[in-house]
C-alpha cells in the first residue's frame, strides 16, 4: 500500500471522456440565480487505476493525455490541477482479443514502462488458488505515503549518472529509430522512441541503482530496463512482423550492442 488516494475506472466501449475528467452541471441557487459547478471525475486522485484501458474508444483514451503530461486538466476553458503525486497505472488486454482498440502512440509514450504479465508458474498459481478461495483475506499494509513518495522521487533525480551511462542511453534510443542502426534488424523498425524514452531510461536506471543500494547506475541497468521502457514506444514494419520478428528480438539485439 502506498497510502495514496486512489480511484479505479473500468474502461468500456461506452465510456466517455467526461466520465474520467468530470463535467459541469447547472445549479440553481435559492435566489433563482443559476451557475455552472464542476464535478470532478475519478482522474482527481493520486493513483488512477485504469483497468483494461484499451477497451475504451481512442477518444476516451486520449482524455488522459493532458493529465499524464501536464498534471492538470482543462474543462470548459478552466484549468483544474491534479493532486500530487499523480500516477496512472493501466492494464490492457492483448490486441488479439475482441473489443480492443490500440492506444495512440502519444498515449503510449506517456507511460514510463510497459510490463507484460504472463501466466504464473505452478507454485505461484497454487499460492493464488489457496489464498484467494479461503475464509480469510490478506490485508495489505501501508508502507509509504504521498509525501514519502515525493521525497523518493526527488532523491532519484539526485543520483549521479556517469558519462558512459548517458552515452549508452543515447546510443540505445537512437539506434531504435528507423535508420538508426545497421544491424540485421536495420529495416525492421517502422517508428521508434522519442526523447521521452531517453528521459524514462535516465530516471529508471537511477531508481534501479538506488533500490539495489548502489550510488550510481551502470550500463547493465540500461540493458536491464531497455525492454520495459522501449517496447511500447516502437513498432515493426509489416514485412518484419510477417517474418516472425518481435519487438523483444529487436530490443535484445540493440541492447546487446551498447556498452
Amino acid at each position: 500500500m502506498l497510502g495514496l488516494s486512489e480511484r479505479r475506472v473500468q474502461f468500456t466501449p461506452d465510456l466517455m471522456p467526461s466520465d474520467i475528467l468530470g463535467s459541469e452541471v447547472m445549479e440553481q441557487a435559492p435566489d433563482g440565480s443559476r451557475a455552472f459547478r464542476f464535478i470532478r471525475g475519478p482522474v482527481f486522485a493520486q493513483l488512477l487505476m485504469a483497468d483494461e484501458i484499451n477497451r475504451a474508444s481512442p477518444r476516451t483514451q486520449s482524455a488522459l493525455l493532458q493529465a499524464m503530461q501536464e498534471r492538470h486538466v482543462t474543462v470548459a476553458g478552466q484549468r483544474h490541477d491534479l493532486p500530487a503525486p499523480f500516477h496512472v497505472l493501466a492494464t490492457q488486454n492483448p490486441l488479439e482479443q475482441e473489443g480492443t482498440y490500440p492506444l495512440p502512440e502519444a498515449q503510449l509514450d506517456r507511460f514510463l514502462m510497459q510490463i507484460d504479465v504472463h501466466y504464473p508458474d505452478r507454485e505461484s498459481e497454487r499460492k493464488i488458488l489457496l489464498e484467494t478461495t479461503g475464509m480469510t483475506e490478506a490485508k495489505p499494509q501501508k508502507v509509504l505515503d504521498g509525501g514519502e513518495i515525493m521525497k523518493l522521487q526527488k532523491l532519484v533525480r539526485r543520483v549521479p549518472v556517469g558519462a558512459s551511462v548517458v552515452e549508452a542511453i543515447l546510443d540505445l534510443v537512437r539506434s531504435a529509430r528507423p535508420g538508426g542502426t545497421t544491424g540485421r534488424y536495420a529495416d525492421s523498425i517502422a517508428w521508434g522512441p522519442g526523447p521521452r524514452a531517453s528521459q524514462s531510461l535516465m530516471l529508471t536506471v537511477r531508481a534501479r541503482a538506488l533500490a539495489q543500494g548502489r550510488l550510481s547506475p551502470s550500463v547493465d541497468d540500461v540493458k536491464a530496463l531497455a525492454e520495459p521502457v522501449l517496447q511500447h514506444r516502437m513498432a515493426l514494419t509489416f514485412a518484419a512482423r510477417a517474418d516472425g520478428i518481435t519487438i523483444r528480438d529487436v530490443i535484445a539485439e540493440l541492447a546487446g550492442g551498447i556498452g
